[in-house]
């Protein structure tokens, strides 16, 4: 892992170019081959990647240009999975609802294939995001497993052979996206096994994102769960959550949610230098990983990356003062 203090990095989603989305359209419709999609798929990725890395991203991803959502897409490889149609979540926006109707079982490679297409393209650090097993069983039907939590354990294990594969490959950082897990805090111990699960025996440094929801609700229980650093959103809370971490010693790094991915305003450099030390607050520097609240996905990708250079800038120019 980097040695850098205040590396910089992003939660995962990118905004995808109008091209691509045309094409993905179209290959649904079957109008273009495999072929064609997949140089599109490796193009725009190629993209992401000089984007980031002209704006100073230290570890990267690859935008999840090949990602419609978080959860269907890995059901999709996962086997005892069915995706039934569209379901509204939020304005316009829909996703394919996941449902467990047989034993879930691994079958594809989820994210190996993607990082080995990155690891060719980028000398620097990469960070592997995976939803999950809590937040992809929480999002889908359960119509096999006799409970929940018997879903979300076997999952577990199918996450556990791709963080496995991962570690084989050569990633040395995986960050688990685990939203729904702060939509149920009476379920948290159910959550913290399922990590438990998934990460046994994954020889890496590990990171978990959780956003939105009611942070007192988990805290400071979720500093029991096997990982390395904890990824929250601030930003968009108006950093209210500070307090909560206070309570208690907060033992483990922080993804430091510093930028707002939910406002097409670009905040300055100072604006954002004075976001990431309120982190202080909590860790030390040398804990303070630097990364929007989320992915960035639904912003304009000009605004995207203006934000990416001023929370890049703001954290070098931070790195000579701490």
């Amino acid at each position: 892992m980097t040695k850098k203090i205040l590396p910089t990095t992003v939660v995962g989603s990118y905004p995808k170019p109008k091209w691509l989305n045309q094409l993905i359209g179209e290959h649904a419709e079957g109008k273009i081959s495999d072929e064609i999609m997949e140089r599109a798929y490796q193009d725009s990725i190629k993209a992401v990647i000089k984007e980031h890395e002209l704006a100073g991203v230290d570890i990267l991803w690859d935008g999840e240009m090949r990602r419609e959502e978080m959860t269907s897409y890995f059901a999709e490889h996962i086997d005892g999975f069915k995706i039934y149609g569209e379901v509204r979540v939020w304005g316009n926006n829909y996703y394919k609802k996941p449902a467990i109707v047989d034993e879930l079982g691994y079958r594809d490679e989820l994210t190996i294939p993607d990082y080995k297409f990155l690891r060719k393209i980028t000398k620097n650090e990469i960070k592997v995001p995976i939803t999950g097993a809590y937040t992809i069983v929480d999002w889908s039907f359960n119509e096999f497993y006799k409970t929940k939590e018997d879903a979300i354990y076997a999952l577990s294990e199918v996450i556990n052979e791709e963080l496995k594969g991962l570690v084989r490959s050569g990633v040395n950082y995986i960050q688990i996206d685990d939203p729904a897990i702060s939509t149920h805090p009476d379920e948290i111990e159910i959550a913290k096994n399922s990590i438990e699960i998934a990460t046994r025996g994954v020889n890496a440094y590990l990171g978990i994102h959780i956003c939105y929801g009611d942070y007192s609700q988990l805290y400071p229980q979720v500093l029991e769960f096997p990982v390395d650093q904890l990824d929250f959103e601030f930003t968009n809370k108006n950093f209210r959550d500070i307090e909560i971490f206070k309570e208690y010693e907060f033992t483990k790094d922080i993804g430091f949610g510093c930028v707002d991915v939910h406002t097409k305003r670009v905040e300055s450099v100072e604006e954002i230098k004075d976001n990431i030390r309120k982190a202080f607050a909590i860790v030390e520097p040398k804990g303070v990983y630097v990364d929007p609240d989320c992915g960035l996905k639904l912003l304009s990708s000009g605004v995207a990356f203006e934000k990416l250079v001023n929370m890049c800038q703001a954290a070098e120019e931070l790195r000579e003062e701490v």
